[in-house]
């Protein structure tokens, strides 16, 4: 498992660790939000959020079948921050 995703961990001691197109992802609440594949973080985030971050070169887009992203899916550069954004995006903020 990569730093990033102990680090989330850490940080949601409730979620889970599950798997997403094959690699481990964390859940919360049975639903994934981020997960690891090569040196790319990936996380889901708004489909707005999402073109914002490509559109400014901060993200590339998901594409796990090619020509096919996923609108709500992009790839970033391993940052605790994108973590955290996507987990409120699908879990809502945490308790404390």
């Amino acid at each position: 498992m990569s730093d990033i995703l102990a680090a989330a961990l850490r940080r949601y001691p409730g979620d889970e660790i599950g798997r997403m197109l094959g690699a481990p992802a964390l859940r919360a609440g049975g639903r994934c939000y981020a997960f690891v594949a090569g040196d790319d973080l990936i996380v889901k985030l708004p489909a707005a959020r999402v073109a914002e971050l490509v559109a400014g070169g901060a993200g590339r887009p998901c594409s796990p079948r090619p020509g096919r992203p996923m609108r709500e899916w992009v790839r970033v550069q391993p940052d605790l921050s994108y973590v955290v954004e996507a987990r409120t995006f699908v879990a809502g903020p945490s308790p404390g």
